[in-house]
């Protein structure tokens, strides 16, 4: 069995939400409640769930970008939230994040060479021929060249342009990556080649992902494993084979039965 890269225990995270007329009031809204999930090494673990159900949250807090209200993320056996904030920085290079809209995560002023350059400039990463090298090096390592290096985001399609944003998580060679959603804003035939993609650079290095979605027919292609949450609670975590062949919770049946080509097919109860 491979080990156990993020684990996270009992995480809580509340949101205070204006109610009433006036905005006077207010409600309570849990994003996550009581989750905990584990990521095995060179894995993927798909989150899946409505939107509001938590999931983008629980990816949020594990990478450390938001607090939680209470919990513990151990990142390789490191406990996140004791760490400085020059500790967790130098943790960060390790753990990488591809974002839903390839050209909003892009800035468009800054040419595709220096946006996948610049985690190692902040790492202090290798001299300027060095971060040159690895930056062609990836860029062709995803489906680019190097004559794009010297272009802007708005030259590229949606599809080379998660491409780029793959190239920039990667380039610092992490072990972690949170994949937010990577593929819902793209085309279908071209969510399939990202798709490939990412499951081919995972093995080259051994990568392990945490994959955000909402949509189950995609999950199916990447995932090992798949954690389903509704209002903020994990209610089910299986195999991806147990979980397509016999979900035990209603809620992931119907999920699994809003699925395009699937209407009118039953899923079996366990």
């Amino acid at each position: 069995m491979s080990d156990v890269i993020l684990s996270a225990r009992h995480l809580f995270k509340t949101y205070t939400q204006r109610s009433g007329r006036l905005g006077l009031g207010s409600t309570k809204i849990h994003a996550l409640d009581d989750v905990s999930v584990d990521l095995k090494t060179g894995s993927t673990l798909a989150v899946v769930g409505e939107s509001g159900s938590g999931k983008s949250t629980l990816a949020r807090c594990l990478l450390q970008l938001q607090p939680l209200d209470q919990g513990e993320v151990l990142f390789q056996g490191v406990d996140l939230a004791k760490l400085t904030a020059a500790e967790l920085r130098q943790q960060r290079r390790d753990m990488q994040m591809v974002f839903q809209d390839p050209f909003a995560s892009l800035n468009p002023r800054m040419r595709i060479g220096e946006i996948v350059a610049e985690g190692l400039l902040i790492h202090g990463l290798g001299n300027a021929d060095e971060r040159e090298h690895k930056v062609i090096k990836m860029l062709k390592r995803v489906g680019l060249t190097e004559a794009d290096m010297k272009k802007y985001p708005h030259q590229f399609s949606g599809g080379q342009r998660q491409r780029i944003g793959i190239a920039r998580a990667l380039v610092l060679e992490p072990k972690l990556v949170v994949c937010d959603e990577p593929v819902s804003a793209l085309d279908v035939s071209i969510q399939a080649q990202i798709l490939l993609l990412l499951k081919e650079l995972q093995q080259e290095m051994n990568l392990s992902y945490l994959f955000i979605s909402h949509d189950l027919r995609v999950v199916r292609h990447i995932a090992d494993e798949v954690a389903v949450m509704h209002r903020g609670k994990l209610i089910e975590h299986d195999t991806v084979e147990a979980l397509y062949a016999a979900p035990k919770q209603e809620y992931t049946k119907n999920l699994l039965n809003a699925i395009p080509g699937r209407k009118g097919l039953s899923v079996q109860t366990a």
